[in-house]
């Protein structure tokens, strides 16, 4: 299905918010923030309008894009550093240091607290506010905070039965010395209450005083005096802008808000993980006639959570859905924990559900018939599928397939899609340890061995130490297994499940006389498929998909293993300048084109070394 950009531009709205850009795997290549989505993302399809090289260059890859509306530019920030981290695009800079932003940290695990300036969170009894944008405001806010409250600023464990000499703190009259039993514990506690209550937004008599001190400040003619508050006001309201895309509780937690118009509905999902949003998924549903939203959201929870691998801690809606605590305790038993669903009413949980409210409501308005014609090509796909093989709902299937040229260099791979979309984090490589020359069967076994092995000695470890249940790509066992081919196919995978006692459905995918899918090979019998289904173009992308990927790591090993052989025999060059060589060059014809300034960057070269190597590549 090709995307209209054009129809798509013009539904951008004038808001704050993050765009992301997909390539031609529908991989994330790019996140950017804007403090106006329509007039930003239009720019990058108006010639010259960026200006940018990396932007030229990614252009012609960009297959779609989408956008998730914020309520400041400070949360739009925000969610693409999360994004970014989580996803690390191609054409965005990535930090090598893993800098973060800057929180304000509050030791509540101490007898007398302190506030600190930190960079990230930590699971300990501290409690974190941010993130925020400018260090320098969040550093003036921690000193403020300890001149208005005379919260310590020193690293002196204080123990009340070996009081100390104050320091110079106290003569400053910042601090009650706590050391020397200046202040009571309780007393110096409503102090830190009432920096925390300005943290969470109670603020305005502080901003009112300060504005105050300075109007008489300045006065009384004291100007120096009147720029420290001034500065100090601007600093608060750096910090007290509300940004709710990030929680220091560290829950794993899902937003979901819906929008309904007649019988159609689009349901939004945000995903807070480990206190981060990270992500959204939104859902479109054919509503049947008479249901209320509460009958909708109930419909939505049990189908949606009844085939995802992963169950958060708390699932935060606007309504509660019919029969609530029913689905409760059956989500609770599949994730063997308590899950909980909750309405906030207050605060930035509630603001985060409105937000993904706000999103499910412009793309429902927006984007209704495409939705539709998504949601067709895949969930609509698999539900086509599952019903052909006559099985439950399928969520996630992977497919396998093998490459090599005469048995040399040969690999496998897998390929992996969930709801009828490539998941390409969890797609795997294999290169064959145990089999020489062309026997695909054999190479098929043991890279089926190999992955659900491996599956089941990580399940068997997470159990072990009773860890929550985030699958990872091998923990997770497909719904359905298909393979690039027939009955012969087909047999080895089922040998392999019998083996390891799995219980697997297995399908081949079965191709024409001219290499093109025609159907599915299951329980000894090719099913007869409509060509022009959303089903079978589904099984036609994932077995291109698997063909693909393993043709790619093929094509890779192989020119790899080509400027090996030929770095052999360059003179000045040793196995360390020959790996790094390949580490800098993926073939022959890259590192032909390299000047000798080129191969100097590459670590651990000089000018004679570099000079050899771009020599004897041009007498080849």
């Amino acid at each position: 299905m090709s995307f209209d950009f054009e129809s798509e531009l013009k539904k951008l709205p004038a808001k704050p918010g993050v765009y992301i850009m997909h390539g031609e795997g529908d991989e994330i290549i790019y996140v950017g923030k804007a403090v106006s989505l329509r007039n930003r993302v239009r720019q990058y399809f108006r010639p010259g309008q960026d200006g940018r090289i990396k932007i030229e260059k990614m252009m012609p890859h960009v297959t779609r894009f989408e956008y998730i509306v914020t309520d400041s530019e400070l949360e739009a920030l925000i969610l693409e550093n999360n994004l970014i981290k989580e996803h690390s695009p191609k054409y965005n800079t990535m930090l090598k240091d893993g800098k973060t932003y800057p929180f304000i940290r509050v030791t509540l695990e101490d007898d007398y607290p302190r506030l600190l300036f930190s960079r990230q969170m930590k699971k300990n009894k501290s409690k974190y506010y941010g993130p925020f944008t400018s260090a320098a405001a969040v550093k003036d806010t921690i000193d403020l905070l300890q001149k208005l409250y005379h919260i310590r600023n020193c690293n002196r464990t204080i123990d009340e039965s070996k009081p100390t000499k104050p320091c110079l703190y106290y003569q400053m009259k910042m601090c009650d010395k706590p050391c020397d039993n200046g202040i009571s514990k309780e007393e110096y506690r409503k102090n830190v209450d009432k920096a925390i209550a300005f943290l969470e937004g109670d603020y305005k008599g502080v901003v009112t005083g300060l504005t105050d001190k300075m109007n008489a400040a300045s006065e009384e003619m004291n100007f120096e005096d009147a720029a420290i508050y001034r500065d100090l006001i601007e600093s608060v309201k750096h910090v007290i802008e509300k940004q709710k895309i990030n929680n220091s509780d560290f829950e794993d937690r899902d937003i979901v808000a819906m929008a309904t118009e007649e019988n159609d509905a689009v349901v939004q999902v945000f995903f807070i993980r480990n206190g981060r949003m990270m992500g959204r998924e939104h859902v479109y549903m054919t509503i049947a006639e008479g249901d209320g939203e509460g009958d909708i959201l109930e419909s939505f929870l049990t189908q949606y959570y009844g085939g995802t691998p992963y169950l958060p801690h708390e699932i935060m809606t606007e309504i509660m859905p019919e029969n609530a605590s029913e689905i409760e305790e059956w989500l609770s038993k599949r994730r063997g924990k308590k899950l909980s669903i909750v309405v906030p009413k207050i605060g930035k949980k509630e603001k985060l559900v409105n937000l993904a409210k706000t999103n499910a409501t412009m793309l429902l308005k927006q984007n209704k018939e495409q939705l539709k014609r998504e949601e067709a090509r895949t969930k609509g796909a698999m539900r086509e599928l599952s019903e052909l093989l006559k099985l439950p709902p399928l969520s996630r299937v992977e497919a396998f397939d093998i490459s090599n040229i005469s048995g040399f260099l040969s690999v496998g791979s897998m390929v992996v899609f969930e709801d009828g979309k490539p998941k390409k984090n969890d797609y795997r490589k294999f290169r064959l340890k145990t089999v020489s020359g062309p026997d695909d069967y054999a190479s098929m076994y043991e890279v089926l061995t190999r992955r659900f092995t491996h599956g089941l000695a990580e399940a068997e470890d997470m159990a072990s130490r009773e860890e929550d249940n985030e699958y990872g790509s091998f923990t997770r066992f497909p719904d359905v297994i298909f393979m690039d081919g027939g009955k012969g196919q087909v047999s080895v995978a089922e040998r392999v499940m019998a083996e390891l006692k799995l219980d697997i459905p297995i399908a081949g995918m079965v191709k024409d006389d001219n290499h093109r899918t025609r159907g599915i090979y299951y329980k000894g019998i090719e099913l007869p498929i409509d060509t022009g289904s959303e089903g079978f173009k589904l099984l036609t992308r994932i077995q291109d998909e698997a063909h693909r990927f393993a043709i790619e790591y093929h094509r890779m090993l192989r020119s790899k293993n080509q400027v090996h052989s030929v770095l052999d025999d360059i003179p000045n060059v040793g196995a360390k300048r020959r790996n790094a060589l390949m580490k800098a060059f993926e073939s022959l014809e890259e590192l032909k084109k390299a000047s000798v300034d080129d191969i100097l960057k590459v670590p651990g070269f000089n000018k004679l070394s570099a000079q050899s190597v771009f020599d004897y590549m041009h007498t080849l």
